[in-house]
């Protein structure tokens, strides 16, 4: 017996291909009358860029850039947020009671969608995937594949379409 889908989690990068696998979400969604968590990480410096900054005497987190990271943190959250009310445009009706949560964590992609969807309950996992040509594989090796990999839950990648297919990111941002 397949499990039902209640709680789906999309996770994006806010890319036009995450967008357009934002239609599969809220499609699923409404087939299984379920809910969607949106999930868009944040990935911080990595740990050389502190190890260099402190070694040649750089002050790198005073207090004018901890304001700028955080300005640039609720700028990308409020992005995200902004997302159910603009996915109308494809979808052709509101989609924000669908939504259920947006998850704006900082941290790397692959571990946050695997924590959200087991902290939040998701039933599975929606996101978009680069794949082009000959380069599919390494594509499709970063996120998508090692969140497949490391995960129980049925995960859809949603690849982007050909250029028939109508999906314009300046429409959404």
């Amino acid at each position: 017996m397949i499990p039902k889908i209640e709680k789906i989690l999309y996770a994006t990068d806010l890319s036009k291909n995450s967008l357009y696998a934002s239609l599969y979400a809220v499609d699923m969604a409404r087939k299984h009358c379920a809910k969607i968590v949106i999930l868009h990480s944040v990935e911080p410096f990595p740990r050389a860029f502190y190890a260099y900054a402190a070694a040649v005497d750089v002050q790198c987190l005073n207090e004018e850039q901890k304001r700028r990271q955080e300005a640039e943190l609720d700028e990308i959250k409020k992005r995200v947020e902004e997302l159910p009310m603009k996915m109308a445009d494809y979808t052709g009706s509101s989609c924000t009671e669908l939504v259920s949560k947006v998850l704006v964590p900082l941290g790397t992609p692959v571990e946050e969608i695997l924590k959200a969807a087991d902290e939040e309950g998701c039933d599975a996992i929606v996101l978009g995937t680069h794949g082009k040509g000959f380069l599919k594989q390494t594509f499709l090796g970063s996120t998508a594949a090692k969140v497949l990999e490391r995960t129980r839950k049925p995960v859809f990648i949603i690849p982007l379409p050909s250029e028939k297919v109508d999906i314009h990111k300046d429409k959404m941002w």
